[in-house]
């Protein structure tokens, strides 16, 4: 069984880098809705998005006195001081790999120690581009998850890696699409095609809908496939799916809990039906598939992340 201290820095390792990604498409998704035409109102709460997505709107307000793209960019990509900033994701997740340099691979070092030095600095010379800025932070996650895949040992390492990824992941999508059915249920119009479309995008699953659906996007399908299909990669049931299956992997008699909260999450997913989340209010299911997913991050801390 591995140490849990091992254990810890590989899953927030990944969990960091995870996250710095998805700061990259909320950010993304953000500026360009916040494009499209619509209210002054509008306009501010896709801006402020991030913020709220990321619980960040009140240190944000605490240091500025106004919301504009400019401040809100620096504030979540670059600002060192920020410790939830894509710049500060990036720098936890190479310290949580410096601490555990033994156990994974020196390809995997490598990667995720240029992408700090890439990051850090972005932060000293500002943004000149923030699409190819986007792309670059999704580019570096995807380049380290290709590392991991193709080098590391299958083992324990390997499913805490995998661990983290995940459960950040599902994290991620049940807050961006809980705010983002919110800001389209208060105001809607007709851009929202293009919001859901924008949305889709952010989730790399545009081309995914067309495929499934062949179809206009709307709100229903977009939330039936980002919530309850086993096929794309960031649904909330592929990510609990992917967990159910690292947990069972896992050495050792720790996890029963963990595994069985996560098979019950699971199983809810399984059965749920897109009509039925609907009807009882999307906000409401979404609020509760959070603390269903944050719970079971509590149970994998205490199974194996917490030192004796």
């Amino acid at each position: 069984m591995m140490l849990s201290r091992t254990a810890d820095h590989l899953y927030w390792m990944s969990r960091y880098l995870e996250r710095a990604e998805n700061l990259a498409r909320l950010l993304d998704v953000s500026f360009s809705l916040a494009l499209l035409p619509q209210s002054q109102n509008g306009a501010r709460a896709e801006i402020s998005a991030p913020l709220v997505i990321t619980e960040m709107l009140d240190e944000y307000n605490r240091r500025h006195d106004e919301l504009t793209p400019e401040k809100l960019l620096h504030f979540v990509a670059l600002d060192r001081s920020n410790p939830a900033s894509i710049v500060s994701c990036i720098r936890q997740a190479r310290e949580n790999a410096h601490a555990v340099r033994g156990k994974i691979t020196a390809e995997m070092w490598e990667n995720i120690n240029a992408t700090w030095i890439e990051a850090r600095d972005y932060a000293t010379r500002g943004i000149d581009n923030v699409g190819a800025f986007f792309d670059w932070v999704k580019e570096r996650s995807h380049l380290f998850r290709g590392v991991t895949y193709g080098t590391i040992l299958r083992g324990d390492a390997y499913s805490f890696i995998r661990l983290g990824t995940f459960i950040e992941r599902a994290d991620n999508t049940a807050r961006l699409l809980d705010v983002k059915a919110h800001l389209l249920q208060v105001e809607a119009s007709a851009s929202d095609y293009y919001a859901w479309s924008a949305l889709l995008k952010a989730l790399s699953a545009y081309e995914a809908y067309l495929e499934i659906y062949r179809d206009a996007v709307t709100a229903r399908q977009v939330t039936e496939m980002l919530i309850l299909s086993p096929r794309l990669p960031r649904s909330l049931r592929a990510c609990l799916e992917a967990i159910c299956k690292i947990l069972a992997q896992i050495e050792g008699d720790n996890g029963r809990l963990a595994q069985r909260d996560a098979a019950a999450l699971l199983a809810q997913l399984k059965f749920a039906s897109v009509d039925e989340i609907v009807a009882d209010g999307l906000h409401d299911y979404l609020s509760q598939r959070l603390i269903d997913i944050n719970g079971l991050g509590d149970r994998i801390y205490q199974a194996y992340l917490k030192a004796a």
